[in-house]
Protein backbone atom coordinates (compact mmCIF):
# COMPACT_ATOMS: atom_id res chain seq x y z
CA UNK A 1 0.00 0.00 0.00
CA UNK A 2 2.94 2.30 0.67
CA UNK A 3 3.86 1.86 -3.01
CA UNK A 4 0.54 3.32 -4.13
CA UNK A 5 0.95 6.28 -1.76
CA UNK A 6 4.45 7.08 -3.05
CA UNK A 7 3.50 6.75 -6.72
CA UNK A 8 0.39 8.92 -6.48
CA UNK A 9 2.23 11.48 -4.33
CA UNK A 10 5.07 11.84 -6.83
CA UNK A 11 2.88 11.88 -9.95
CA UNK A 12 0.41 14.35 -8.44
CA UNK A 13 3.26 16.55 -7.26
CA UNK A 14 4.68 16.71 -10.78
CA UNK A 15 1.29 17.73 -12.19
CA UNK A 16 0.92 20.37 -9.47
CA UNK A 17 4.41 21.65 -10.23
CA UNK A 18 3.42 22.19 -13.87
CA UNK A 19 0.25 24.02 -12.85
CA UNK A 20 2.19 26.12 -10.34
CA UNK A 21 4.80 27.15 -12.92
CA UNK A 22 2.11 28.16 -15.40
CA UNK A 23 0.16 30.13 -12.78
CA UNK A 24 3.36 31.94 -11.79
CA UNK A 25 3.96 32.80 -15.44
CA UNK A 26 0.39 34.11 -15.78
CA UNK A 27 0.89 36.52 -12.86
CA UNK A 28 3.60 38.23 -14.91
CA UNK A 29 1.26 38.77 -17.87
CA UNK A 30 -0.97 41.84 -18.43
CA UNK A 31 -3.74 42.03 -15.82
CA UNK A 32 -6.42 42.05 -18.51
CA UNK A 33 -5.29 38.59 -19.72
CA UNK A 34 -4.77 36.85 -16.41
CA UNK A 35 -8.34 35.73 -15.71
CA UNK A 36 -8.72 34.13 -19.16
CA UNK A 37 -5.35 32.41 -18.93
CA UNK A 38 -6.13 31.03 -15.47
CA UNK A 39 -9.39 29.59 -16.77
CA UNK A 40 -7.37 27.96 -19.53
CA UNK A 41 -5.04 26.34 -16.97
CA UNK A 42 -7.85 24.97 -14.80
CA UNK A 43 -9.87 23.89 -17.83
CA UNK A 44 -6.80 22.07 -19.16
CA UNK A 45 -6.25 20.41 -15.78
CA UNK A 46 -9.84 19.16 -15.81
CA UNK A 47 -9.50 17.88 -19.38
CA UNK A 48 -6.25 16.09 -18.53
CA UNK A 49 -7.83 14.44 -15.50
CA UNK A 50 -10.79 13.33 -17.62
CA UNK A 51 -8.42 11.74 -20.15
CA UNK A 52 -6.61 9.86 -17.37
CA UNK A 53 -9.91 8.57 -15.95
CA UNK A 54 -10.97 7.48 -19.44
CA UNK A 55 -7.72 5.50 -19.75
CA UNK A 56 -8.40 3.88 -16.39
CA UNK A 57 -11.87 2.81 -17.51
CA UNK A 58 -10.52 1.55 -20.84
CA UNK A 59 -7.85 -0.52 -19.06
CA UNK A 60 -10.49 -2.11 -16.82
CA UNK A 61 -12.79 -2.74 -19.80
CA UNK A 62 -9.99 -4.37 -21.81
CA UNK A 63 -8.98 -6.61 -18.91
CA UNK A 64 -12.57 -7.79 -18.44
CA UNK A 65 -12.50 -9.15 -22.00
CA UNK A 66 -9.53 -11.42 -21.26
CA UNK A 67 -9.36 -14.71 -19.38
CA UNK A 68 -6.90 -17.51 -18.70
CA UNK A 69 -3.55 -17.34 -20.48
CA UNK A 70 -4.50 -14.19 -22.38
CA UNK A 71 -5.25 -12.35 -19.15
CA UNK A 72 -1.94 -13.51 -17.68
CA UNK A 73 -0.06 -12.14 -20.68
CA UNK A 74 -1.94 -8.82 -20.49
CA UNK A 75 -1.17 -8.48 -16.79
CA UNK A 76 2.47 -9.36 -17.37
CA UNK A 77 2.71 -6.71 -20.07
CA UNK A 78 1.17 -4.09 -17.74
CA UNK A 79 3.60 -4.95 -14.93
CA UNK A 80 6.61 -4.61 -17.22
CA UNK A 81 5.25 -1.41 -18.80
CA UNK A 82 4.70 0.05 -15.33
CA UNK A 83 8.26 -0.79 -14.27
CA UNK A 84 9.64 0.67 -17.50
CA UNK A 85 7.55 3.84 -17.20
CA UNK A 86 8.70 4.47 -13.64
CA UNK A 87 12.33 4.05 -14.69
CA UNK A 88 11.85 6.33 -17.70
CA UNK A 89 10.06 8.96 -15.61
CA UNK A 90 12.78 9.02 -12.95
CA UNK A 91 15.57 9.26 -15.51
CA UNK A 92 13.79 11.97 -17.52
CA UNK A 93 13.12 14.12 -14.47
CA UNK A 94 16.68 13.57 -13.21
CA UNK A 95 18.03 14.82 -16.52
CA UNK A 96 15.54 17.58 -17.36
CA UNK A 97 13.99 18.61 -14.02
CA UNK A 98 16.35 21.56 -13.60
CA UNK A 99 15.15 23.00 -16.91
CA UNK A 100 11.44 22.21 -16.59
CA UNK A 101 10.41 25.69 -15.44
CA UNK A 102 12.27 27.37 -18.30
CA UNK A 103 10.85 24.93 -20.87
CA UNK A 104 7.27 25.33 -19.64
CA UNK A 105 7.51 29.11 -19.73
CA UNK A 106 8.96 28.96 -23.24
CA UNK A 107 6.02 26.81 -24.35
CA UNK A 108 3.59 29.24 -22.70
CA UNK A 109 5.16 32.17 -24.57
CA UNK A 110 4.78 30.33 -27.89
CA UNK A 111 1.22 29.15 -27.26
CA UNK A 112 -0.32 32.43 -26.16
CA UNK A 113 -4.00 32.37 -25.22
CA UNK A 114 -6.25 30.29 -23.01
CA UNK A 115 -6.44 27.39 -25.48
CA UNK A 116 -2.67 27.14 -25.77
CA UNK A 117 -2.13 27.24 -22.01
CA UNK A 118 -4.99 24.79 -21.56
CA UNK A 119 -3.42 22.37 -24.04
CA UNK A 120 -0.07 22.48 -22.20
CA UNK A 121 -1.79 21.82 -18.87
CA UNK A 122 -4.03 19.09 -20.26
CA UNK A 123 -1.12 17.21 -21.79
CA UNK A 124 0.92 17.42 -18.60
CA UNK A 125 -1.93 16.32 -16.31
CA UNK A 126 -3.04 13.59 -18.73
CA UNK A 127 0.52 12.24 -18.93
CA UNK A 128 0.93 12.09 -15.16
CA UNK A 129 -2.57 10.66 -14.75
CA UNK A 130 -2.04 8.01 -17.41
CA UNK A 131 1.23 6.95 -15.80
CA UNK A 132 -0.55 6.72 -12.43
CA UNK A 133 -3.23 4.47 -13.92
CA UNK A 134 -0.61 2.10 -15.33
CA UNK A 135 1.39 2.10 -12.10
CA UNK A 136 -1.62 1.43 -9.88
CA UNK A 137 -2.78 -1.35 -12.20
CA UNK A 138 0.63 -2.97 -12.02
CA UNK A 139 0.73 -2.64 -8.23
CA UNK A 140 -2.81 -3.89 -7.67
CA UNK A 141 -3.01 -6.87 -10.02
CA UNK A 142 -3.69 -9.38 -7.25
CA UNK A 143 -5.46 -6.99 -4.88
CA UNK A 144 -9.12 -7.53 -4.08
CA UNK A 145 -11.62 -6.83 -1.34
CA UNK A 146 -10.11 -5.13 1.70
CA UNK A 147 -6.63 -5.12 0.13
CA UNK A 148 -7.91 -3.23 -2.92
CA UNK A 149 -9.74 -0.76 -0.69
CA UNK A 150 -6.55 -0.18 1.31
CA UNK A 151 -4.66 0.52 -1.89
CA UNK A 152 -7.28 3.05 -2.99
CA UNK A 153 -7.10 4.71 0.42
CA UNK A 154 -3.31 4.83 0.15
CA UNK A 155 -3.64 6.42 -3.31
CA UNK A 156 -6.01 9.03 -1.88
CA UNK A 157 -3.55 9.70 0.93
CA UNK A 158 -0.81 10.13 -1.68
CA UNK A 159 -2.86 12.79 -3.46
CA UNK A 160 -3.51 14.57 -0.18
CA UNK A 161 0.19 14.42 0.66
CA UNK A 162 1.00 15.95 -2.74
CA UNK A 163 -1.38 18.84 -2.05
CA UNK A 164 0.21 19.43 1.35
CA UNK A 165 3.72 19.19 -0.09
CA UNK A 166 2.97 21.60 -2.92
CA UNK A 167 1.44 24.05 -0.42
CA UNK A 168 4.47 23.84 1.89
CA UNK A 169 6.90 24.38 -0.98
CA UNK A 170 4.84 27.31 -2.26
CA UNK A 171 4.92 28.79 1.24
CA UNK A 172 8.70 28.45 1.26
CA UNK A 173 8.89 25.96 4.12
CA UNK A 174 12.42 25.66 5.46
CA UNK A 175 14.39 22.60 4.29
CA UNK A 176 11.62 21.70 1.84
CA UNK A 177 12.12 22.22 -1.89
CA UNK A 178 11.28 20.31 -5.06
CA UNK A 179 14.87 19.30 -5.76
CA UNK A 180 15.27 17.59 -2.37
CA UNK A 181 11.85 15.97 -2.60
CA UNK A 182 12.49 14.64 -6.08
CA UNK A 183 15.90 13.26 -5.14
CA UNK A 184 14.36 11.29 -2.26
CA UNK A 185 11.41 10.15 -4.35
CA UNK A 186 13.71 8.98 -7.15
CA UNK A 187 15.13 6.23 -4.93
CA UNK A 188 11.68 5.29 -3.61
CA UNK A 189 10.30 5.04 -7.15
CA UNK A 190 13.25 2.98 -8.36
CA UNK A 191 12.68 0.56 -5.49
CA UNK A 192 9.03 0.26 -6.54
CA UNK A 193 10.06 -0.26 -10.19
CA UNK A 194 12.44 -3.02 -9.09
CA UNK A 195 9.58 -4.67 -7.17
CA UNK A 196 7.39 -4.55 -10.29
CA UNK A 197 10.24 -5.98 -12.36
CA UNK A 198 10.67 -8.80 -9.84
CA UNK A 199 6.95 -9.55 -10.15
CA UNK A 200 7.28 -9.67 -13.93
CA UNK A 201 10.37 -11.91 -13.85
CA UNK A 202 8.64 -14.31 -11.45
CA UNK A 203 5.67 -14.49 -13.82
CA UNK A 204 7.86 -15.12 -16.87
CA UNK A 205 9.75 -17.88 -15.05
CA UNK A 206 6.45 -19.48 -14.02
CA UNK A 207 5.24 -19.25 -17.65
CA UNK A 208 8.56 -20.83 -18.75
CA UNK A 209 9.41 -17.80 -20.87
CA UNK A 210 12.67 -17.35 -18.93
CA UNK A 211 14.98 -19.94 -17.38
CA UNK A 212 15.46 -19.58 -13.60
CA UNK A 213 19.21 -20.27 -14.08
CA UNK A 214 19.62 -21.29 -10.43
CA UNK A 215 16.60 -21.67 -8.19
CA UNK A 216 17.00 -20.75 -5.42
CA UNK A 217 20.35 -19.01 -5.23
CA UNK A 218 19.90 -18.94 -1.44
CA UNK A 219 17.17 -19.52 1.14
CA UNK A 220 16.48 -16.82 3.76
CA UNK A 221 13.00 -18.12 4.67
CA UNK A 222 13.99 -18.96 8.24
CA UNK A 223 15.46 -15.47 8.76
CA UNK A 224 13.04 -13.24 6.82
CA UNK A 225 10.09 -14.91 5.14
CA UNK A 226 8.72 -12.92 2.21
CA UNK A 227 5.18 -14.17 2.79
CA UNK A 228 4.37 -12.22 5.93
CA UNK A 229 5.28 -9.28 8.14
CA UNK A 230 8.37 -7.24 7.32
CA UNK A 231 9.43 -9.70 4.64
CA UNK A 232 6.12 -9.28 2.81
CA UNK A 233 6.41 -5.49 2.99
CA UNK A 234 9.93 -5.66 1.55
CA UNK A 235 8.75 -8.06 -1.15
CA UNK A 236 5.99 -5.66 -2.22
CA UNK A 237 8.06 -2.50 -1.87
CA UNK A 238 11.58 -3.41 -3.05
CA UNK A 239 11.20 -6.83 -4.70
CA UNK A 240 12.81 -8.83 -1.87
CA UNK A 241 12.70 -12.60 -2.27
CA UNK A 242 13.67 -15.07 0.45
CA UNK A 243 14.40 -17.67 -2.25
CA UNK A 244 15.46 -15.70 -5.34
CA UNK A 245 16.08 -17.32 -8.69
CA UNK A 246 19.34 -16.53 -10.46
CA UNK A 247 17.46 -14.87 -13.34
CA UNK A 248 15.71 -12.54 -10.90
CA UNK A 249 19.00 -11.45 -9.34
CA UNK A 250 20.55 -10.92 -12.77
CA UNK A 251 17.59 -8.80 -13.92
CA UNK A 252 17.65 -6.73 -10.72
CA UNK A 253 21.40 -6.09 -10.90
CA UNK A 254 21.04 -5.05 -14.55
CA UNK A 255 18.17 -2.72 -13.65
CA UNK A 256 20.12 -0.93 -10.90
CA UNK A 257 23.32 -0.73 -12.92
CA UNK A 258 21.48 0.86 -15.85
CA UNK A 259 19.50 3.25 -13.61
CA UNK A 260 22.55 4.57 -11.76
CA UNK A 261 24.60 4.81 -14.96
CA UNK A 262 21.89 6.90 -16.62
CA UNK A 263 21.51 9.11 -13.54
CA UNK A 264 25.27 9.67 -13.51
CA UNK A 265 25.08 10.70 -17.16
CA UNK A 266 22.28 13.10 -16.30
CA UNK A 267 24.38 14.70 -13.55
CA UNK A 268 27.07 15.46 -16.12
CA UNK A 269 24.63 17.26 -18.42
CA UNK A 270 25.31 21.02 -18.30
CA UNK A 271 22.45 23.40 -17.63
CA UNK A 272 21.09 25.15 -20.71
CA UNK A 273 22.07 28.79 -20.84
CA UNK A 274 19.25 31.24 -21.14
Amino acid sequence: MFNALVVVWRESLEAMLVIGVLLSWIVRQPVTEQAVLKRGVWGGAGAGLALALALGYATYAIQSEFAGATLEKFQLAMVLVAAGLILQMVLWMHRHGREMKRELEAQAEKRAGALGIGAITALAVAREGAETVVFLYGLGLEAEGATLMNMLLAASAGFGAALATAWLVARGARYLNYRTLFRVSEILLLLIANALLANGIDRMIAMEWLPPLLDPVWDMSDVLNDGQGVGRFLADFVGYRAQPAGMLLLASLTFWAYAFWQMKQGDRKPLAQG
